[in-house]
């Protein structure tokens, strides 16, 4: 399992409509929160191995309607 974090910089009033469709559409998701600063969410996937980062971003998330942009962060390990 892969795990990415992205940030969500969204059209505007539009947050809280991309942060539930998240929720209910993409299986791979596992939280959503909503940031202050230069991005409106920042949400957590898990990904399987074989998944490629760049096609679920472009084609899955940077598509949704009410994103104007995304950052995506790649995490390596775990600490707990």
């Amino acid at each position: 399992m892969k795990t990415i974090f992205v940030q969500f910089k969204c059209k505007p009033g539009k947050a809280y409509q991309v942060a539930d469709e998240l929720v209910q559409t993409v299986e791979q998701i596992s939280e959503v929160y909503s940031t202050s600063g230069q991005y409106d969410l920042i949400a957590k996937f898990y990904l399987d191995d074989n998944r490629d980062i760049g096609h679920f971003v472009t084609e899955r998330l940077q598509v949704m309607d009410g994103v104007a942009d995304t950052f995506t962060l790649v995490a390596f390990k775990p600490f707990l």
